[in-house]
């Protein structure tokens, strides 16, 4: 399953007139939450998968309220593209 379908998936379920409703700055809480409880669970090197998913989750339920198609902007930014030349990395 790629990550398009997942986005059609909760697209075309409830999920996304609930998401509707909820408005974007609610997602967006929530998905602060969600980093929130990966990092607790990153800390203390437990649960790292279920809190990696629900943030995904929230992700995609607000790439689905914007209409945006992640897959593509991943294969275009990430895949097609560099924006590492953006990143403030360190000399190594």
């Amino acid at each position: 399953m790629e990550l398009r379908d997942f986005q059609k998936i909760f697209k075309d379920e409830n999920t996304n007139e609930t998401d509707s409703r909820s408005g974007p700055l609610f997602l967006l809480a929530v998905l602060f939450e969600e980093v929130g409880e990966l990092a607790e669970a990153v800390r203390k090197n437990e649960n790292v998968e279920e809190e990696l998913v629900d943030v995904l989750f929230m992700i995609i339920s607000i790439a689905n309220l914007f209409n945006v198609d992640l897959e593509k902007k991943l294969v275009e930014k990430y895949v097609k593209g560099n924006p590492s030349y953006r990143w403030d990395l360190p000399d190594l």
